[in-house]
């Protein structure tokens, strides 16, 4: 691990001064400290931001409100989520080891990055990890990458779990900066490839997640995630699927469908929410609707069977969601 400063900021402002000439902000150090000590990620400064007051869950009417510096253990544990968005809390059980979840934040989770093995390798050409370089991916071991979203630059999956999911509810999330504050959907958080997959997400120089906004609704109430991957526990999605269904007389009046592990971000599948909405929720229309999710796949050599994976993964997801046996 190279040299670095550690500072310890005590505000938002001051951690975003911070941010500003350069440094890192550090929370649960899950991902960033790996990527240290393997030399891909260098910061020269990093900002202690674990003693902001950013850590409460709470309800705002029908809304639950996530303080970014909530550990994924206390909100996957936390009564409230469990009452009204348990989508939410089976999504971060799905998505780390117990130990992890006792360090991780909700918004360290959202801002970590990619696990393809070329990144990690300071040997193998990553435009990510060094722009302009080349993928190895593309030609080569890419049985874990996207189908879609990709580009000829990069085929990374984004590896975050719970994203998938808030990108379901529609969950907003608020930062700061030194202009204040905004607001937008999780969903617009993540950038595509493109040829500039070293542009990740959306956020400013010195901007800081502060809570992420989940809006209520039926639908809640009857919502699964399902992981599917190569070993039971601690490990990334080949496929995930976060569905939320709302049922009335037999008739599907709103249906939510996100996907992991296929896109180069969390991938909404709204083609195959309107395929549903005004159907019977049983296995003919969620077969027929998950059809639609390879809609634009372009697998690589090694990944062509996420073409078959995915929509059975969503019909299942749907028949847990909905009760169908």
């Amino acid at each position: 691990m190279l040299p670095f400063t550690l500072e310890t900021a005590s505000t938002p402002e001051e951690a975003i001064r911070a941010a500003m000439t350069g440094g890192r902000y550090i929370a649960g150090g899950t991902t960033l400290v790996d990527l240290m000590r393997e030399e891909v990620e260098r910061p020269e400064k990093l900002i202690d931001i674990n003693g902001l007051s950013l850590n409460t869950i709470a309800v705002d009417g029908k809304d639950l409100v996530i303080g970014a510096l909530s550990r994924m253990s206390e909100v996957a544990a936390h009564t409230d989520v469990l009452r009204l968005q348990p989508l939410i809390a089976e999504s971060l059980i799905e998505g780390a080891s117990p130990q992890l979840r006792n360090m991780a934040s909700m918004g360290g989770n959202l801002l970590q990055r990619c696990r393809c093995p070329y990144f990690r390798m300071l040997d193998a050409a990553c435009n990510k990890r060094n722009p302009g370089t080349g993928c190895a991916a593309i030609e080569g071991l890419n049985a874990g990458h996207a189908i879609l979203g990709a580009s000829a630059s990069c085929a990374a999956t984004h590896p975050s779990d719970v994203a998938v999911a808030l990108i379901a509810l529609d969950a907003t999330m608020t930062v700061q900066g030194l202009e204040g504050e905004r607001t937008f959907p999780v969903e617009e958080l993540f950038l595509l490839p493109g040829d500039t997959p070293n542009l990740e997400h959306s956020l400013n120089q010195g901007e800081l997640i502060t809570r992420i906004r989940v809006p209520g609704g039926p639908h809640t109430r009857s919502a699964r995630y399902l992981k599917v991957r190569d070993r039971e526990s601690y490990e990334f999605a080949l496929v995930s699927a976060a569905v939320a269904l709302h049922v009335q007389d037999g008739i599907i009046q709103d249906v939510r469908v996100a996907c992991g592990g296929v896109g180069t971000r969390p991938w909404r599948m709204r083609a195959v929410e309107n395929a549903l909405k005004g159907r019977a929720p049983d296995n003919t229309s969620f077969s027929a609707a998950a059809k639609l999710s390879t809609e634009g796949a372009s697998p690589l050599s090694h990944n062509h069977y996420k073409v078959e994976l995915l929509p059975r993964t969503i019909v299942r997801a749907l028949e847990m969601a909905g009760g169908v046996q």
